[in-house]
């Protein structure tokens, strides 16, 4: 998937992942490195075959690639990570071929919306959501007690 290749191999890429694992480099909770942006992109995919969605891989891969990449922002100055990603993965996209313009906004609507869920959200934004946080395997977490997140949030058990 070259499109995906461009994105990774992106100059504005690799320093908010530099950045990002540099803030996350003692973290206890999940971190947000590419073994989870990779666990999304999966997840994402999967469901897709499963349900028939209109998606091709490249698109699911480029959210899931991207879907985090403004998570150094909001440690380094509280700017919220969905919307600092989303801005930095248009810059990138900018760069990058492969993808219509159609799907370049796809992409970019669905990082600003994957950290919540809302029937408003785009299929692509609900897909990345939902694949996000049943890519946590929280049944297996050393810090799963002391996470903020609530037991209802939790994944207790493998959903995919």
């Amino acid at each position: 998937m070259p499109e995906v290749e461009a994105i990774r191999t992106h100059r504005l890429f690799a320093e908010w992942y530099g950045r990002l694992e540099a803030a996350e480099a003692d973290r206890e909770f999940c971190r947000h490195q590419m073994t989870h942006l990779l666990d999304v992109a999966r997840i994402a995919y999967i469901r897709v075959l499963e349900r028939g969605l209109p998606f091709r891989k490249e698109v699911v891969y480029a959210a899931a690639l991207l879907h985090d990449v403004g998570k150094a922002a909001q440690y380094e100055d509280g700017e919220p990570h969905e919307v600092a990603g989303a801005r930095i993965a248009q810059e990138i996209l900018l760069d990058v071929e492969g993808f219509d313009p159609r799907e370049k906004t796809m992409i970019v609507a669905a990082v600003a919306q994957h950290r919540r869920w809302s029937d408003a959200s785009t299929p692509l934004g609900k897909l990345l959501y939902e694949a996000d946080k049943a890519s946590r395997p929280c049944f297996v977490c050393s810090a799963r007690e002391a996470c903020a997140w609530s037991d209802e949030r939790k994944n207790m058990g493998i959903g995919i």
